[in-house]
C-alpha cells in the first residue's frame, strides 16, 4: 500500500499543533523526503544523587594516596576532608575509554555520559547519568533535576545528546525553589502546562493515523517516540500538580549573587548552600554542579597567577604550589558541603547517608590534558567508606562501572551504562 506523501512530511505532521519543539524520529518511509535536509517527611528517606566535576582537574600527587586500603596516609587535598575520612572513598585507576577529542578539554563534555571521542567529526553525546536517573524518579519531586554551574556550561545531557544549560545564579535558584508566585503567575503557569498537554494530545492523534500505514521497523521507531511523548505528558500532568502546591517554607534568607567572577570559591560555597536546601526540602533528588575554572586570577590568598595557566604547570614547582592553594580551597569548600549534609538528621541518619556525592574531574593530569586515571571521590550514600580503592593506573577500569552502581542505588533497573563492562566496581559496597 502506498503511503500518502502528506502523512510522511514531518512539517505536515506538526503543522497547526504548536509543537515545533517536538520532532518525529526519522522513519525509513520518510527517507526520500528528508534526503535534502518519597517525600522528606516519610518514614523511609529517599535516596539522592549529586555529581560535581572540576574542569581544570586536581594535581594527582596531592590527591591520590600512595597506598591502598583503609590505612592510607592523608594527602594534602584529602587532609581538607579529614573530619569525613570515614564518610568518603577515594578511587584511582578509573577513566572513560577513547576520550581524545577536538581539544584538550573536550572530555569535560562526556564526564557524566562516557561517550567516546568528544567533539570530533560525527560525535554525538549520549544521556548523562543524572538524566537517566531523573527520567525515572524525577516525577517524585517538584524539580526532576537541577543542573548547576559556575560558568553556564553543564555536565547534564539529554538522551538526544543536547546539553542542558547550567544555572549559575543562586538567587534565581532560591526563587525557583522557595518563593511563591502571585496568583496570576501560578494561573499563567497552569495555562501553559495545559496548553502543552493539548499539543501532545494533537500529536498523539496524528501519530495514531500515521501508525496504521507504516512498516514494522518504522512502527518500532514511532512507538519509541510515542513512549517519550506519553512520558512527557505524564511529566506535564505532574508539573501541573506541583504548580498548585505550596513551596517549602524555610528560615533561610534569599542569597545575594556574587558579581565578581574571580570570587570562584565564594561562588562555589554559595551554590553549595542552595544545594543543601534543595536536598533537605526534597525539592529534587538529582543535582549536577559543573565547577569551571578561570582564565584569570581567582580570589584565593597567595594566588597571583592565572588559574588555567597554573593548571598547565609543566611540573614547575612554583606553579604547582600556587595551584595547590586554589585546589585546597576547592576541597575546603567541598568539606563544608559534606559537613552541612552530615549535620542534618533525617529519620535517624544524616542527609549525607541518604545522598551519594560524586566529586571529581574529567582530567587525570590537566597539565598535559591526560584523561586517564581521573580523580574520583565518592561520599555518603550509605556506602562502606574510609578506603582508597586503587585500580590499575595503567589499564584503567571504566568509570562507567561506578555509574552503574550509582544508578542501581537510585532504583534504576540497569546493568549497563555507556562504556561500562559487565564487572561491578570492585572495592565499593553498600553498608
Amino acid at each position: 500500500m502506498l503511503i500518502p506523501k502528506r502523512l510522511l512530511d514531518r512539517r505536515y505532521f506538526l503543522r497547526g499543533t504548536g509543537a515545533a519543539m517536538l520532532s518525529l524520529p526519522v522513519l525509513d518511509a520518510m527517507t526520500p523526503l528528508l534526503a535534502c535536509g518519597a517525600d522528606a517527611t516519610s518514614s523511609q528517606s529517599p535516596k539522592r544523587f549529586v555529581a560535581m566535576c572540576a574542569g581544570l582537574g586536581f594535581h594527582g600527587p596531592y590527591l591520590f594516596p600512595e597506598s591502598a586500603g583503609r590505612d592510607y596516609e592523608l594527602t594534602p587535598y584529602l587532609n581538607e576532608l579529614k573530619d569525613h575520612r570515614n564518610d568518603f572513598t577515594i578511587l584511582s585507576g578509573l577513566s572513560h575509554p577513547e576520550q581524545q577529542g577536538n581539544n584538550g578539554h573536550a572530555s569535560e563534555l562526556t564526564w557524566l555520559t562516557s561517550a567516546k571521542r568528544p567533539g570530533l567529526a560525527g560525535f554525538k553525546n549520549t544521556i548523562s547519568l543524572d538524566q537517566l536517573i531523573a527520567d525515572q524518579i524525577g516525577i517524585e519531586t517538584r524539580f526532576p533535576f537541577l543542573a548547576l554551574s559556575t560558568s553556564g556550561r553543564s555536565m547534564s545531557w539529554t538522551a538526544t545528546g543536547v546539553e542542558i544549560p547550567g544555572e549559575t545564579s543562586p538567587s534565581r535558584l532560591f526563587k525557583a525553589l522557595f518563593i511563591e508566585g502571585s496568583e496570576q503567575e501560578v494561573a499563567a503557569e497552569v495555562r501553559n502546562l495545559q496548553r502543552g498537554r493539548s499539543i501532545l494530545d494533537t500529536v498523539l492523534g496524528e501519530a495514531s493515523k500515521l501508525e496504521r500505514n507504516l512498516g514494522q521497523r518504522d512502527r518500532a521507531k514511532l512507538d519509541e517516540y510515542l513512549s517519550a511523548v506519553r512520558d512527557l505528558e505524564s511529566r506535564l500532568q505532574q508539573s501541573q500538580g506541583w504548580s498548585k502546591k505550596p513551596k517549602p517554607r524555610i528560615d533561610a534568607k534569599p542569597p545575594t549573587d556574587i558579581a565578581d567572577r574571580n570570587e570562584a570559591i565564594a561562588q562555589q560555597r554559595l551554590m553549595y548552600d542552595m544545594m543543601v536546601l534543595a536536598l533537605q526540602t526534597d525539592s529534587t533528588r538529582t543535582i549536577t554542579f559543573q565547577l569551571s575554572g578561570l582564565n584569570s586570577v581567582p580570589v584565593v590568598p597567595g594566588v597571583k597567577s592565572d588559574w588555567h595557566n597554573l593548571s598547565h604547570h609543566g611540573k614547575d614547582p612554583a606553579k604547582i604550589e600556587e595551584l595547590k592553594l586554589i585546589e585546597e580551597a576547592e576541597f575546603g569548600a567541598f568539606n563544608e558541603f559534606l559537613t552541612k549534609l552530615k549535620c542534618i538528621e533525617e529519620n535517624g541518619k544524616s542527609l549525607l547517608d541518604h545522598t551519594a556525592v560524586l566529586f571529581g574531574s574529567n582530567l587525570g593530569n590537566a597539565s598535559s590534558h591526560d584523561w586517564h586515571n581521573v580523580p574520583v571521590l565518592l561520599a555518603g550514600g550509605g556506602y562502606k567508606h574510609g578506603s582508597h580503592v586503587a585500580h590499575d593506573t595503567q589499564n584503567n577500569t571504566p568509570l562507567a562501572n561506578l555509574f552503574v552502581s550509582l544508578a542501581q542505588r537510585m532504583g534504576i533497573q540497569t546493568d549497563h551504562f555507556g562504556s561500562s563492562t559487565a564487572e561491578s566496581i570492585s572495592g565499593l559496597e553498600l553498608s
